[in-house]
């Protein structure tokens, strides 16, 4: 126990020294103390909550190789880039690398000089390379975009299957995995196939309050996202996009507003689409207009804002791609715009995929609990966050709670929806008790004798369409929940058996969003005081200038955060610098008279 305590110290000396932060974020301490204890480890951690300092800790206090497995190669790249920012060894083996590269880290290996080995899963599981590694003092396996493995997950990637195996040929090396997203039947994959023994269980908040979450329907949508990318002046984005075609059309349509904006998707020329992705890397204020393609691989912590031109694939994809937007912890927001065409879309990619029937049948779920989220009647991060099994307070940073919504007492609409449910002994999906509702004798209907319930055709004065609102909504608030597993069937929660029982009341939204007087986000706005902001520009110019000239992304010169704490703070010398933000040993060497010589030129 003494030796775990030191180690644990060590530790945090070393996240002060290499990484320059103060103190570890919520949650990191005490799954890096797991993970120094010798446990194996599944921590469920929301992006930008630190999750790869999780492994990179341990790996650099204590003896041996650490193999981090990722799928992403851009990914691997600059997290290696950072680390040897921060002076630590570390190195990866992809396809994208020279061949002189690749023997360069082999070289290194073999030397035991490497803190850190990044790989793709699909050149793990070649024999070669499991051979090369055998032998090697490998303490611990960090397998990053765990879900990967779970075909309940949203990214299922076959390779990853393998990975459990492999630790143990390796001499039954310490496991550890990680996710941002993975909900109760993805994290029962997760323990299943990855890990030989029991992980310690690590599932912090998904909750991430400092993004702003929005949702609009469709109107004139390309308008509306130039408006919401124009509300941004200055700042990098992302703009998702269902096609390549709307790609193109709306970095056409950003750049003769007069943002910068760049297209990335996979018809583009690689040359291309990298230099693209440099760019947006490299320089502040680009927009990136992109197929779910882009974003993966990005580890951008000052993306100030993630706009969806069209709906995402579920909740999960929803979930991950916002989460690209503020991992520096600072102020970021989100729009999400939807329309039926999106959904009719949506359903025919399911349709059409290759899936067994039974991954289809989840998938349209997932939609419909996306579709709960767009049509919430109350606060969104609510809804979101009981999507993954947490509740929480009104949030008062997101549309819902801003703005408002119309509203109309929905009590006896919502007591014909549970009715449908109970008296068919809560076995069915949406579409059968709609059918129930709107009083139509389908095959199942009259199959289960379900056209003689009193609830027969209760609901008729309404349309299908706007019944299947009323469920999503109901689901959102949390009087009804669907069992994903089996078959999509809704049961009544205790909350919906008192509204049913007629012990309270509830309230639904209509379509329109009618915003009332404004109310101000609890976040800080992104910014220092005026008489600072010329500072900050002119350090972000630096930042950009050696970027460019070192062909890194920019965060890993500084981050913004960085930037902000230089320019409120104006340290004086080396040792005022090293107080601030970010700013390690290896950093402060490099960096720090550069940034010095900037802040002098403006006290």
């Amino acid at each position: 126990m003494q030796l775990q305590i030191a180690t644990v110290d060590s530790a945090r000396d070393h996240l002060r020294s290499v990484f320059g932060f103060e103190a570890f974020r919520p949650g990191q301490e005490e799954v890096v103390r797991a993970v120094l204890a010798g446990e194996d480890v599944l921590a469920v951690m929301p992006t930008g909550s630190g999750k790869s300092l999780c492994y990179q800790l341990p790996a650099i206090v204590r003896p041996g190789l650490t193999l981090v497995v990722s799928p992403l190669i851009a990914l691997m790249r600059d997290q290696v880039r950072a680390l040897a920012a921060a002076g630590v060894a570390a190195g990866s083996l992809n396809s994208s690398n020279e061949p002189a590269e690749n023997s360069r880290i082999r070289r290194l290996l073999e030397q035991g000089e490497l803190k850190l080995l990044y790989v793709a899963p699909e050149r793990l599981v070649r024999p070669d390379t499991v051979e090369m590694l055998d032998g090697m003092d490998v303490a611990l396996m960090a397998i990053d975009e765990a879900h990967c493995v779970s075909q309940w997950g949203h990214d299922f990637r076959p390779e990853y299957l393998a990975l459990g195996d492999i630790a143990r040929q390796l001499g039954k090396v310490q496991v550890m995995a990680l996710t941002a997203t993975a909900d109760a039947p993805t994290r029962g994959d997760i323990e299943e196939k990855l890990f030989a023994r029991p992980p310690r269980l690590f599932v912090r908040s998904f909750d991430r309050p400092n993004l702003k979450l929005a949702f609009k329907p469709k109107q004139r949508s390309t308008r509306q996202v130039i408006d919401f990318v124009q509300a941004h002046p200055g700042e990098s984005g992302i703009v998702y996009c269902a096609s390549r075609r709307k790609v193109e059309e709306l970095a056409g349509a950003l750049t003769q507003a007069g943002v910068n904006a760049l297209p990335y998707h996979a018809g583009l020329d690689k040359a291309l689409r990298d230099r693209n992705q440099d760019r947006f890397q490299q320089e502040d204020g680009v927009v990136m207009t992109a197929t779910v393609a882009f974003g993966m691989g990005i580890d951008k912590p000052d993306v100030r804002f993630v706009c969806h031109a069209d709906l995402p694939a579920n909740v999960e994809a929803y979930y991950q791609e916002i989460g690209r937007a503020g991992r520096d912890g600072l102020p970021a927001d989100t729009l999400t715009l939807y329309g039926l065409d999106d959904m009719r879309l949506r359903r025919l990619q399911i349709e059409q995929g290759e899936s067994p029937s039974e991954r289809k049948r989840i998938e349209h779920q997932r939609l419909g609990a996306l579709m709960a989220l767009a049509e919430a009647p109350r606060c969104r991060r609510q809804t979101l966050l009981a999507y993954f099994g947490e509740s929480s307070q009104p949030c008062d940073n997101c549309d819902l709670c801003l703005d408002g919504v119309e509203r109309y007492d929905g009590t006896i609409e919502a007591q014909k929806a549970m009715s449908a449910i109970v008296r068919t002994g809560e076995r069915f999906g949406m579409e059968h008790l709609v059918a129930i509702l709107c009083g139509e004798r389908t095959e199942n209907v009259l199959k289960f004798n379900h056209d003689r319930l009193p609830t027969f055709g209760v609901g008729a004065e309404r349309k299908n369409v706007e019944w299947r609102s009323i469920f999503r909504q109901l689901s959102a608030i949390g009087l009804i929940q669907q069992d994903l597993l089996e078959y999509g069937r809704w049961q009544v929660t205790d909350e919906g058996w008192r509204v049913l029982k007629g012990e309270a009341r509830i309230e639904l939204r209509k379509d329109a969003v009618t915003p009332k007087a404004a109310r101000r986000s609890r976040q800080a706005p992104l910014a220092v005081g005026e008489g600072d902001a010329p500072l900050l520009t002119a350090l972000k110019a630096l930042r950009s200038k050696l970027a460019r000239e070192q062909g890194v992304p920019a965060y890993i010169v500084f981050s913004d955060r960085s930037l902000v704490d230089m320019a409120t703070h104006k340290p004086a010398s080396s040792r005022a610098m090293r107080e601030m933000h970010g700013v390690g040993d290896a950093k402060l060497e490099r960096y720090g008279a550069a940034f010095l010589e900037v802040i002098q030129a403006h006290a």
